[in-house]
């Protein structure tokens, strides 16, 4: 019995597993984080581009075809 606890206690393959699994789960959030940064980034780009064409669209001189 005590030769059982003395090597489940040297035993490092389930700590390596939940290391692992915490470093792919920061990793995960890093990404989520930085996709929705760049996703409303791009989107007021977007949104910036739109508003410039509307205005330039409806303050033409009217000599255009």
């Amino acid at each position: 019995m005590k030769a059982l606890v003395s090597r489940f206690l040297k035993d490092e393959s389930g700590a390596t597993a939940i290391e692992y699994g915490l470093i792919a789960s920061l990793i995960a959030v890093a990404i989520i984080t930085a996709a929705t940064t760049l996703g409303t980034n791009i989107s007021a780009t977007f949104n910036k581009i739109t508003t410039e064409l509307n205005k330039s669209g409806t303050t033409g001189t009217g000599t255009g075809t």
